[in-house]
């Protein structure tokens, strides 16, 4: 078995899903305020886990596996 393979491939697959995380985070904080949210700061309430490596531009979700 190749561990490295395997293993890039689960980051990949991770950093994707979060990604995903994001935009649905950002889609949860339009819904509630109306405007897209500025920092990823702001959908703390929305996100379990640290999304630190992520920003929004133009109101999507950009970082790893964006």
């Amino acid at each position: 078995m190749n561990t490295d393979g395997a293993r890039g491939s689960a980051e990949t697959v991770a950093s994707q899903v979060s990604c995903r995380t994001v935009d649905q985070a950002i889609v949860g904080y339009v819904a509630q305020h109306g405007t897209a949210p500025t920092a990823v700061t702001q959908l703390r309430p929305w996100v379990r886990g640290d999304i630190s490596a992520y920003r929004i531009v133009d109101g999507r979700a950009a970082g790893p596996g964006c």
